[in-house]
């Protein structure tokens, strides 16, 4: 909760008839959070992936892959709704790659989309990286843009299920993690970004995403906390949420 949260801020947001989730411990009742983990495929995180013969540093990803399992299960466990999302970019007629699109890559991106795909359907580079993967019945959303939100359903699964607030992870932090947090946050979703659950390519661009994230758009917390109060309250709503009063409660 950031320093200083005014009691009259409370008050005002309570003004809109809902039960103003002020608290890390509240965004993250599972009655009422999703964690929504974005790209974790071999092209973004694999040696050999697409990312990787771009010349970009995939070793932050791979590091952050090893603890996203034990939060992914801490939400399962504790109730949360857990959706994964996944990149379809590159197909044989360059289906979903126009030419703005496709323009920006041969400038920037060494090769990628332009002389070799990314994401391609049925690919290695689009399957799901090292143990990051839904189990089965869990929700996969297709995207085809940076953006989780742009031309998915993720929206619609998000408020068929009476999701208020998401917890964003994933790669890369500064692209397509940012971009989805962006759009939830305007899109009236609660957004909590875990800091070493969530990757870039580099150092600075982490932390300026991070920082603009912060600043603007959600509340940044880390891998363990997250798990811990999921942990705490697994099974049911956490004691933290009890004690600070009235929790709505949706069913799914």
């Amino acid at each position: 909760m950031t320093t200083g949260f005014a009691r009259h801020t409370v008050a005002m947001i309570a003004t809109h008839g809902r039960d103003p989730l002020h608290t890390l411990e509240r965004k993250l009742d599972p009655s009422h959070c999703a964690l929504v983990v974005i790209d974790m495929l071999n092209d973004f995180c694999a040696d050999g992936g697409a990312m990787a013969e771009e010349g970009l540093d995939v070793s932050p990803a791979q590091r952050m892959a090893g603890r996203l399992p034990a939060v992914i299960d801490s939400a399962r466990d504790a109730g949360a709704l857990v959706v994964f999302v996944r990149n379809v970019y590159s197909t044989d007629d360059d289906t979903y790659l126009s030419d703005v699109w496709l323009e920006q890559a041969g400038r920037r991106r060494e090769g990628s989309y332009v002389e070799r795909p990314v994401c391609a359907p049925d690919s290695w580079g689009s399957d799901f990286y090292s143990d990051v993967r839904p189990l089965a019945g869990e929700p996969i959303v297709t995207k085809h843009r940076f953006d989780a939100f742009l031309n998915t359903d993720l929206d619609l699964i998000l408020r068929s299920n009476g999701i208020r607030s998401v917890v964003i992870a994933g790669v890369a932090t500064n692209v397509c993690v940012e971009t989805s947090v962006r759009h939830a946050f305007v899109s009236d979703y609660y957004v909590v970004v875990p800091s070493d659950g969530a990757a870039a390519y580099s150092s600075e661009e982490q932390a300026a995403s991070l920082a603009t994230i912060d600043r603007y758009f959600g509340q940044v917390s880390s891998c363990d906390e997250i798990a811990a109060i999921w942990d705490a309250g697994r099974g049911s709503v956490s004691e933290a949420i009890r004690q600070g009063g009235h929790v709505e409660q949706h069913t799914r």
